[in-house]
């Protein structure tokens, strides 16, 4: 087979030769807008790449999927041009897969980029065809993360770091409490994990995460949308407000002289300079379902949904629930945090009840406090400002620990038998 003919970027390691257990939830950047065309033999195979292709990542990729493996990859293209990238499936040994893909290898264009997909657990033969100029070796029964993962492996520069993660936080309806736990979860994810994150406040006009953090920034993400096409890593630190040593906050202009009719292709564009300079970046998106809204929420890495214990945000989180479950296959479920529970002399949903109804369990249940969030909220302080020891502070930061996949550091020294508990310990260890 002729390197040339290829021209591929070869995956380093043996990984792929060894099939492992794949996380429900593959992280890879979303694939750019490549023709793809893959060759099965296995019609197992072609259902999950066909899966994968609905999958949010590859929604610019042009997915068509064939039967036929290698034999009927060749002689499809004696007679067209070969795609961006040709997956392909080969039930045949060593030898004659290799034997295969040098035939194939004569009728590809210079440029095109292969992943083989075979049925032999094979070390040598992993690293004969990463040799050989095949992009990656994945052994079946493939998953859609696999597929997914794989392609993007493809389209993955090595120099670059690993593209942030997107966290939309959506509220089941007006006055659930969305935008405070975004900027609350924000912050501790920026101060309790010590991560950089950015919140991105895409509630134009009405939008509060300024006067959460007390800045009034003369620029925004305003600025950003109406000329997608400057925004690099040099404007965006100038756009960006500071709120601390690891949050930043893109602010929304909060005025009401014009409109706000955003652009989906400029909010893409957008966000994607951000979570190429941060590792997370936290969406407060509206109280609406627009066309930019619902793309924004659909392609976030996780959702957050806000509700309160009512009929109203009970209806509205199932139908946000349904939707993205659709939507998302290959995602984990929403995370649902149940706010501003135990308000007197309000009847209200049990949690319980709330969590069976929409199958889905509250992971994060955040009581009333009116003193607490009101006194946040006049000082332009987050929660765990005023009182780092409160349950809603305790609940941010599990959420907080939820999205980033990190246990909770509790230290016993917040204890008050934490004295005790040390002496009882020195006391057994003499002994």
């Amino acid at each position: 087979m002729s390197d040339a003919a290829y021209s591929l970027n070869a995956v380093e390691g043996d990984s792929a030769a060894t099939p492992e257990s794949t996380p429900e939830e593959p992280r890879a950047r979303a694939i750019p807008r490549v023709n793809i065309q893959a060759f099965c033999e296995d019609q197992d195979t072609a259902s999950v790449i066909q899966r994968a292709s609905e999958d949010r990542r590859l929604a610019k990729a042009h997915v068509t999927v064939q039967m036929g493996g290698v034999e009927a990859a060749t002689a499809f293209y004696r007679n067209a041009s070969t795609p961006n990238l040709i997956i392909i499936e080969s039930l045949l040994d060593r030898t004659e897969l290799l034997a295969d893909l040098e035939r194939l290898a004569e009728v590809c264009d210079p440029g095109t980029k292969v992943i083989a997909i075979g049925h032999i657990n094979d070390v040598l033969l992993y690293r004969e065809l990463l040799r050989r100029g095949v992009s990656d070796y994945v052994v079946a029964p493939v998953k859609v993360s696999q597929v997914i993962e794989s392609v993007a492996s493809v389209y993955t520069d090595p120099e670059t770091g690993p593209v942030g993660q997107v966290i939309a936080f959506v509220g089941a309806k007006g006055g659930a409490g969305s935008s405070t736990v975004c900027h609350n979860t924000a912050f501790a994810i920026a101060g309790t994990l010590e991560a950089d994150v950015v919140i991105a406040d895409l509630d134009l006009p009405f939008g509060t995460a300024g006067l959460d953090f007390n800045q009034d920034p003369l620029q925004g993400i305003a600025d950003a949308l109406a000329s997608p096409e400057r925004l690099d890593e040099v404007l965006l630190d100038r756009l960006l407000s500071r709120c601390s040593d690891h949050l930043s906050l893109f602010a929304a202009p909060t005025a009401l002289d014009r409109p706000y009719d955003v652009d989906m292709s400029a909010c893409e564009t957008v966000l994607d300079v951000v979570r190429e300079n941060v590792p997370w970046v936290a969406i407060d998106v509206p109280h609406l379902w627009t066309a930019w809204a619902k793309e924004v929420v659909l392609k976030a890495d996780f959702v957050v949904i806000t509700a309160m214990p009512d009929l109203a945000s009970l209806r509205n989180t199932k139908n946000l629930v349904d939707q993205l479950k659709a939507s998302r296959p290959n995602d984990r479920p929403p995370l649902l945090l149940l706010n501003q529970v135990g308000l007197p002399k309000r009847p209200e949903i049990s949690v319980k009840d709330f969590g069976q109804a929409i199958e889905l369990d509250p992971k994060v249940v955040i009581d009333f406090d009116a003193h607490l969030f009101g006194t946040a909220a006049n000082n332009g302080q987050m929660i765990e400002e005023v009182s780092d020891k409160s349950k809603a502070a305790e609940a941010f930061r599990t959420l907080a620990n939820l999205l980033t996949d990190r246990a909770e550091q509790k230290s016993e020294r917040t204890s008050l038998l934490a004295p005790l508990l040390n002496r009882l310990r020195l006391t057994k260890a003499r002994a």
